[in-house]
């Protein structure tokens, strides 16, 4: 076996009617699976102009090529399809245990097309597929649904669960897809479609086994990686009040350096990414106020309250994705915080933290955590959903939203009753809230009175807890990637880490510079984009962590990795154009679909239009729209449109790849 089965499960629920089909080895080595067997299904079946609410918009669920090969960091599905929020690609990423489990049902990916027409589930095991009625599951929440769900469906093992929670039932574009009582897959929309679709949940029981190639080499790549880990721990001397001072000393360095990637694995040891919650915010990595403060709003003496060392003091237990070695995330304890409702609650992510944090003011941690269960089991991208509610309190103080409007609330920085009250009015999508569980760019729409200077987003996605004024790659990725607003596919800090030029021929060694060079257009800044991005649609296609890409490829050594377990014997630049292929495909569907990449600009505010006047980043911009073409052109896409040109679809072979188009009638 090479990693992979060859195989993919095609369910219409309209009919429920379902197809296995088997795939070539050639897509497989040229695009990988994970999201490039999604990129290659979805362009050739969903037809142009696709209602991405509509049953011609079809969802998959993929699993990583080296998901169940034994090796190490490499549990990780996505959700693909066409984006409700966007009108493009449409892709979201999660851990939990949903990526093997996939595999173990005999296949690399599931696609669902057509609508149901009642609530279903879908049961996957070795024998096939079934659609079972969901109607007693509906109107669940996320958590409740999976919970009955295994109750009902363990036999020989333990099933993984995919539910949607009443976000997505009730279509809302900021909605995401569970697994594991609460890790999401929960940017571009996909829970909406999921909802649309009237598919409760996907249950999937095989017991088939997966196994690649060379399984001692992957054994043994494994172990490294491993050893590697377990020695690499923060000190115990070192608390969570120090992180403030260490961001502080990082963002008044004036020069760009590599930095070996075990270092951060350090602090997501001992906090995950809850670490970022004080330590970006003297950096300047995270936003405040709805990105319209700065660090100097929010003084230093209200770090204490956002410590992770308070998020850890709560943790009963630590959390493992699949086959993970690090152990960023954990399940912690909320019985004591007056609500009633919830024992426990996955630890709060720093998207999570920050954003119902910095970016509203709020200082409560209590609150925090509490809302981070309220979205969970709702099924809201707690990004997305943040910055509608941040937006609102801005819309509210401005007088273009009045108390009427708010059904009474007075909305404020920092109110954290009132920003969970609205949170249940986005849930129920009632008054205000059902406004505002489509995103802040329909709600700008509907709202109008020039509420749109406060709705920050990307092409109609809400920006993450990154701000690319101190990382103008970042910037540009937010711009210019196919799912716009997307801070985990590149930039100068994961570049920095990533130490590709040691193994890609065609990189330019990385060199010690001044920061202020990355803030000029050049070849050199669009070149290390791409290289990153095409890393990343590497680790994508091979279902492998974030985090493990974050370590660099002399710790995570991926392309050794993918020869192991398919015995090929590709080399790292063969593997790099497998990157470039998946990008230029991602972006060829939003093309297709009538996604037009010259119309999606980065929010005045994210970019520094006007400049902060205080704070870390004051006086900083970002000059995007003239970095764009020469993104544009180092793709091989044309440096005015975006459009991928013939001679590098040629070059690339997904002339030949595409050539079928299979457009389901």
């Amino acid at each position: 076996m090479k990693g992979y089965t060859g195989k993919i499960l095609l369910v219409d629920l309209g009919t429920g009617e379902s197809e296995v089909q088997a795939v070539d080895d050639a897509v497989y080595e040229n695009l990988l699976s994970g999201v490039g067997l999604g990129a290659w299904y979805l362009y050739r079946n969903i037809p142009a102009g696709a209602d991405p609410l509509g049953p011609d918009n079809i969802l998959g669920f993929t699993s990583g090529l080296l998901t169940g090969t034994g090796s190490v960091m490499t549990g990780r599905w996505m959700a693909v399809c066409k984006s409700p929020l966007t009108g493009g690609w449409g892709d979201s990423n999660c851990g939990g245990s949903l990526a093997p489990a996939i595999k173990h049902c005999g296949f690399d990916a599931i696609f669902f097309r057509g609508i149901s027409p009642r609530p279903v589930y879908a049961y996957v095991d070795n024998k096939g597929v079934q659609l079972r009625d969901a109607s007693a599951c509906w109107g669940l929440d996320a958590v409740e649904s999976e919970e009955r769900l295994v109750a009902e469906c363990w036999a020989a093992k333990k099933p993984a669960v995919a539910a949607i929670g009443p976000a997505a039932e009730r279509l809302s574009l900021i909605s995401g897809i569970s697994n594991d009582l609460g890790r999401y897959a929960a940017r571009s929309g996909v829970g909406a479609v999921m909802g649309s679709k009237r598919l409760k949940a996907l249950v999937l029981a095989g017991t088939k086994a997966i196994r690649g190639e060379d399984p001692e080499a992957v054994k043994n790549l494994s172990k490294a990686y491993s050893r590697t880990m377990r020695l690499v721990n923060m000190p115990a001397f070192l608390k969570g009040a120090v992180l403030p001072l260490m961001g502080a000393a990082l963002g008044a360095v004036k020069v760009a350096y590599s930095l070996d990637g075990m270092v951060s694995a350090m602090m997501f040891k001992r906090w995950g990414t809850a670490m970022n919650s004080t330590y970006g915010m003297t950096n300047g990595d995270a936003p405040l106020k709805n990105w319209g403060g700065s660090n100097a709003d929010y003084s230093f003496k209200y770090y204490h309250h956002l410590n992770p060392d308070r998020v850890l003091a709560r943790e009963s237990r630590k959390y493992h994705c699949y086959s993970c070695v690090l152990g960023c995330g954990g399940v912690c304890d909320i019985k004591d915080l007056g609500k009633g409702e919830y024992a426990h609650t996955h630890k709060p992510e720093y998207e999570t933290i920050m954003a119902f944090g910095g970016l509203m003011m709020n200082k409560n941690l209590d609150s925090i955590f509490y809302i981070n269960e309220l979205m969970n089991r709702a099924g809201f991208d707690t990004i997305s959903a943040a910055g509608a509610v941040a937006f609102a309190i801005e819309c509210y103080e401005n007088g273009i939203l009045s108390k009427e409007d708010t059904g009474g609330l007075e909305l404020r920085w920092g109110d954290s009753e009132a920003i969970i009250a609205l949170l249940r009015m986005m849930i129920a999508r009632e008054g205000l809230g059902d406004l505002l569980a489509d995103g802040v760019k329909r709600a700008a729409e509907r709202i109008g009175k020039g509420s749109e200077r406060y709705a920050v987003h990307v092409g109609g996605q809400e920006l993450p807890m990154h701000d690319p004024k101190i990382d103008p790659m970042l910037g540009v990725t937010y711009a210019a990637d196919p799912t716009p607003g997307r801070h985990t596919t590149s930039g100068g800090l994961y570049y920095s880490t990533s130490f590709l030029w040691t193994r890609v021929s065609w990189l330019p060694r990385f060199k010690i510079h001044p920061k202020a060079e990355d803030y000029e257009p050049s070849e050199r800044g669009a070149l290390e984009n791409v290289a990153m991005t095409s890393f990343k649609m590497l680790i994508d296609g091979a279902g492998a962590c974030y985090y493990a890409m974050l370590t660099g490829v002399p710790h995570f050594r991926i392309f050794e990795y993918l020869n192991a377990a398919t015995g090929w014997t590709k080399s790292p630049d063969e593997y790099m154009e497998i990157g470039k292929r998946i990008q230029t495909l991602r972006q060829l569907f939003g093309i297709k679909q009538g996604y037009d990449p010259r119309k999606v600009r980065i929010h005045d505010r994210a970019a520094g239009r006007p400049p902060l006047k205080d704070g870390h980043n004051k006086g900083l911009f970002l000059r995007t729209e003239e970095m764009i073409p020469y993104y544009w052109k180092a793709w091989g896409w044309d440096e005015a449109s975006g459009i991928p040109t013939e001679a590098t679809l040629r070059g690339l072979g997904l002339d030949e790849l595409l050539a079928e188009e299979a457009v389901h009638a």
